[in-house]
């Protein structure tokens, strides 16, 4: 139980420290050292295009591969290594595109809340425009996913518009319908937390079918909550923790385990067998 404890207080220590760690996630994101390893995949939504990305993006790998009609082993194999150590706590520590939104979400304005199943079109997002329109219609697809994601946009499609504009090239400027989406999404940042994660993006859903099955859960103690609902406010996504704690909309950022009854905890396989091993 030692071991349960110490775990539970280090990850209640670190929620106040989450933005500093998103923070130093980006600095591995955005290529400090200049090595440029796009043979790799990270973990996150981040356009390999963009002038500062390390890596490549699984997403990105994922729609590519599908229109060559070959299976990403290795791309596959990370992320379900990733999610079923970590589920979506990736989404809520290392995105960068995710870090944006938390970033833009503390300005000061009235935030909306939709109901549950919006959740669902990042499956949506997933299978049609990574996988299925690939395959079936190759990259030059308007609605591949390369083609309107808001995240190459923003970090590529614009740092290159900047680059040519400075150099005195001939601008190429980004279609109109991956700008567009561009717009509404950073719009949305104003009115919703994390409108991207939350309602479209396809890595994000990956993550989330892992969340009940994980090696880092969250946890849920009947007999501390006393349904004061603290956590629901503590929760900036619509979710109800006390309910479903690994909910796959959750991006764990931990908040919730801030109530103050202290009945929700981060838990993981891990413990669970020291206590096996105890007894």
């Amino acid at each position: 139980m030692a071991k349960k404890a110490k775990l539970s207080d280090f990850a209640s220590r670190l929620v106040r420290w989450r933005m500093w760690v998103q923070s130093a996630f980006l600095l591995v994101w955005l290529d400090p050292l200049g090595l440029r390893l796009h043979g790799m995949c990270g973990p996150v939504f981040h356009c390999y295009s963009c002038p500062l990305a390390t890596f490549a993006c699984p997403i990105g790998v994922l729609a590519n591969f599908s229109t060559l009609h070959v299976f990403p082993f290795i791309a596959v194999g990370m992320l379900i290594v990733v999610a079923a150590v970590f589920g979506s706590f990736v989404c809520g520590w290392a995105c960068p595109f995710g870090f944006l939104q938390d970033l833009v979400a503390k300005v000061p304005t009235r935030k909306f809340s939709l109901p549950k199943w919006t959740g669902n079109l990042r499956y949506v997002v997933l299978v049609v425009t990574v996988l299925a329109i690939p395959y079936f219609f190759g990259e030059e697809h308007p609605l591949f996913i390369c083609r309107i994601c808001p995240a190459g946009a923003l970090e590529a499609a614009l740092p290159n518009v900047a680059g040519q504009a400075i150099a005195g090239k001939s601008i190429v400027w980004p279609g109109a319908l991956k700008m567009t989406i561009l717009i509404l999404i950073v719009a949305a940042m104003f009115l919703k937390c994390r409108p991207w994660c939350t309602l479209l993006c396809p890595l994000g859903a990956i993550f989330g079918l892992f969340n009940r099955i994980s090696a880092f859960f969250l946890r849920l103690d009947p007999e501390k909550c006393t349904n004061c609902e603290q956590c629901h406010q503590l929760c900036e996504y619509g979710i109800e923790p006390e309910k479903n704690p690994n909910d796959s909309r959750c991006i764990r950022c931990l908040e919730c385990t801030r109530c103050g009854p202290e009945a929700l905890t981060l838990g993981s396989i891990f413990e669970q067998q020291q206590e096996t091993t105890d007894s």
